[in-house]
């Protein structure tokens, strides 16, 4: 029995390639038919007005991306038929966003900015002075999908449903690298810090970010006791939990992550 050959990538050129790109949960191969959900018909019909034959991009996480075709079959029925993959799959960071959810406007910029700094999956913890009661986990899943689409990356982060920090680390895997946030930590700078853990590049890694206001000391006590746990500071200024967030995504990336590898848009 002959093994089928792996599809061609198209050339991979950021001049001609269409600028929009969805999220879909189909399997992608060329040949292959995507019906679009209720809200990507709306937004390619009647906020972007898509004719038929259009270009478009695809991906699912696990197929990489695929040029695709606008066919309109009616006022309410648009298929997208799947022509050409532009980029194969590739592995991206093992890196989880651990963070003490804060108010709507600051939790959807926290989803968009990690999903575009190529967080793999988004954990919210809830602490003893996180402020915020409850989490809208459809909310926060459709700003990472959204920020992932523009981004250009060829996933989409997992997001969990919320845990208490005892629960979360109570079955904590050793194997998991956390770069926790300590406001109490001075001296070493992150990126020197995070430089004398290359050891562990291409590990599993956790990012915890405490609630405004900080971890209680009790909490630092036992995140500290974890394996593996490298505590550090973001320097002299007092920085919001969203930015904290966002600056050690930054930091991680640019010493630990992919930044320095080869993109293609």
């Amino acid at each position: 029995m002959t093994a089928t050959p792996p599809e061609p990538d198209a050339p991979c050129n950021p001049g001609i390639l269409p600028g929009i790109r969805l999220y879909v949960e189909a399997p992608l191969a060329a040949g292959a038919t995507v019906v679009p959900s209720a809200e990507q018909h709306h937004y390619l019909r009647n906020v972007m007005r898509m004719p038929a034959g259009a270009a478009v991009r695809l991906f699912n996480g696990r197929d990489g991306e695929w040029l695709a075709a606008v066919e309109v079959r009616g006022r309410k029925d648009t298929a997208l038929a799947v022509t050409a993959r532009t980029r194969g799959q590739t592995a991206e960071p093992d890196l989880w966003l651990c963070f003490a959810p804060v108010k709507k406007a600051r939790i959807d910029f926290v989803a968009q900015k990690a999903s575009e700094l190529g967080v793999s999956a988004l954990q919210p913890v809830m602490t003893r002075h996180t402020q915020v009661a409850r989490v809208n986990l459809e909310r926060l899943r459709a700003n990472a999908v959204e920020a992932a689409e523009q981004c250009a990356r060829l996933s989409v982060p997992a997001v969990f449903p919320p845990r208490t920090l005892e629960s979360l680390i109570g079955g904590w895997p050793a194997a998991r690298h956390i770069l926790l946030l300590d406001e109490t930590q001075t001296g070493i700078p992150i990126v020197d810090t995070l430089r004398r853990r290359s050891d562990a590049r291409g590990r599993p890694w956790a990012v915890f970010v405490g609630p405004e206001g900080g971890y209680a000391p009790e909490e630092l006590d036992l995140l500290r006791r974890l394996p593996n746990v490298t505590p550090v500071g973001l320097g002299g200024r007092l920085l919001r939990a969203d930015t904290a967030a966002v600056a050690a995504l930054a930091c991680w990336q640019a010493v630990l992550g992919d930044w320095t590898a080869p993109t293609h848009r």
